[in-house]
């Protein structure tokens, strides 16, 4: 059985010894498990606590757009440049498109390793807020502005259609890190017996028909 402990006010994962046996024999990286994949409650014990409050704010609006895009979103997947994807996220139709956050001109600035970003998907763009000045964002990226309820696409994302074996490593990288995360979100549920209705969520029971 799995338990959640938090020490010095992180959330963490603390695994018993058969849920480490099963994490072994998986090779999970908890690294990349422990990123929530959607914030159902304050107390997700899946979210890690190195996102800011503005990040995340802007983070819950673009996926809520993208869940009504009919788009897979997962935040946080490891790339295998070992940049982090603030959001990744799989098309209907096979895309992947993937998510920059900046929440300040301090935040875009500092950062200049993002066209890395674009090995790895087949449209980028940058998501921000109504305080961020939107004429600093290149325009050959799509971009984003999200209020935390909802997101609008103010610009999309040229095509930089991947090859076929980078889709398939990103694809499958995507494909893991999800099911891992559902599992410990699982086991969470199981431990904290947080009631029905979550656990039928993390299971698939509400999954809707492919």
């Amino acid at each position: 059985m799995e338990s959640c402990v938090s020490r010095g006010g992180t959330p963490r994962l603390n695994f018993s010894p058969a849920g480490q046996a099963i994490r072994a024999r998986l090779r999970f990286d908890p690294e990349d498990f422990q990123m929530t994949i959607v914030s159902l409650h304050n107390d997700n014990p899946l979210l890690d606590g190195r996102q800011s409050d503005r990040a995340m704010m802007v983070r819950r609006g673009v996926q809520r757009m993208l869940m009504e895009m009919r788009h897979a979103v997962l935040p946080e997947l490891t790339l295998a440049s070992g940049r982090r994807a603030d959001l990744i996220s799989l098309s209907d139709k096979g895309e992947i498109w993937i998510v920059e956050i900046k929440t300040s001109i301090e935040d875009f600035r500092v950062d200049r390793k993002w066209p890395d970003y674009r090995r790895h998907c087949d449209r980028l763009f940058f998501a921000t807020h109504k305080d961020v000045p939107l004429d600093i964002f290149p325009e050959d990226c799509g971009l984003i502005l999200s209020d935390g309820y909802g997101a609008h696409m103010l610009r999309e994302a040229p095509e930089h259609r991947l090859s076929a074996p980078t889709r398939k490593a990103v694809t499958f990288a995507f494909a893991r890190v999800a099911a891992g995360r559902l599992l410990l979100a699982e086991f969470s549920m199981d431990a904290r017996r947080d009631g029905p209705d979550i656990s039928a969520i993390v299971s698939g029971r509400r999954d809707e028909p492919a």
